[in-house]
């Protein structure tokens, strides 16, 4: 029987495929292929995590769906091309995601570059646009927060130690930090975007913020789990990769064991931080249980 949160998850996939394609219009010119690509990257499903996030915490406010939608949209265009160039022979060369081609095997390396860089593109268009909120500061903010999470004090930067650092560089601080920057930066801007669109209180702010960062190290802690023991039918990609290339985790540094216990510690740790937002916050608490249960 669906739960609360299941039924919120799949409420906000539902609408995800129902606003995402409004933003990715079809093209038959001679960028056709652009197009397809980007189309095909955001609309393969996925468990829209991210956007639910941010709906979530945009709730927790009482602010307008017609702005916290837009956002999730944006995000989670964002996430998409985070994976199509995580996916490229030149960063992880994985040929599968969600059970389906990487955007690379389905069409080429080169569109697979320049969807990605149109769906960031496209991701701040959405945010700057008056209809995401009528205010400029809150849409400046946003703008603001998502670049600081993309860029070298972010996603990207956290993704350079991962293919630089050899595993004597790596200790449980290190891949904290990594992960914090690689993983967790999209999942802070999707709680906090809500208290920006929201006009969060400062102590309202600092609680998202301290959720989303325990959020996220156990969202990743779970992925090393499940790289470790989940397989490709279950995760729609390959496994075991990480262990192959002799690649530090947070499993191979606590065992698989361990890792469970301080992802789950890590779940709990995040509820904690919502008390002062009462039964509003229930979802975000589900979020937490889920993060460290899924199986994908």
């Amino acid at each position: 029987m669906e739960d609360d949160f299941g039924k919120a998850l799949r409420q906000t996939a539902d609408l995800m495929e129902k606003e995402l394609p409004e933003f990715l219009p079809q093209n038959e010119g001679l960028e056709q292929q652009l197009y397809k690509a980007m189309r095909y990257a955001v609309l393969s499903g996925g468990k829209r995590m991210r956007a639910l996030l941010v709906i979530q915490a945009a709730d927790l406010f009482s602010v307008p769906r017609m702005h916290s939608v837009r956002v999730a949209a944006a995000l989670e265009m964002i996430h998409s091309y985070s994976l199509i160039h995580d996916d490229l022979p030149c960063m992880d060369d994985d040929d599968l995601r969600r059970g389906q081609p990487t955007v690379h095997k389905k069409f080429d390396e080169a569109t697979a570059v320049l969807a990605g860089d149109a769906l960031q593109s496209l991701a701040f268009e959405i945010l700057s646009d008056p209809l995401t909120h009528p205010l400029a500061e809150v849409r400046i903010a946003l703008v603001s927060r998502l670049a600081r999470a993309l860029g070298a004090k972010g996603m990207a930067g956290g993704q350079t130690m991962d293919m630089y650092a050899s595993s004597k560089d790596i200790d449980i601080v290190t891949i904290t930090r990594l992960q914090q920057l690689k993983t967790g930066a999209l999942i802070t801007f999707a709680c906090e975007a809500g208290g920006v669109l929201g006009h969060a209180s400062p102590p309202q702010a600092q609680a998202l913020k301290a959720f989303s960062h325990d959020l996220g190290l156990a969202f990743q802690i779970t992925d090393d789990i499940l790289d470790a023991e989940g397989t490709p039918e279950e995760m729609g990609k390959a496994t075991g990769k990480d262990a192959a290339a002799g690649k530090v985790t947070f499993v191979t540094l606590m065992g698989l064991e361990e890792a469970k216990v301080h992802a789950a510690m890590l779940a709990d740790q995040a509820v904690s931080h919502l008390d002062l937002f009462g039964p509003k916050a229930d979802l975000l608490r589900q979020a937490a249980a889920f993060t460290v249960k899924r199986r994908t």
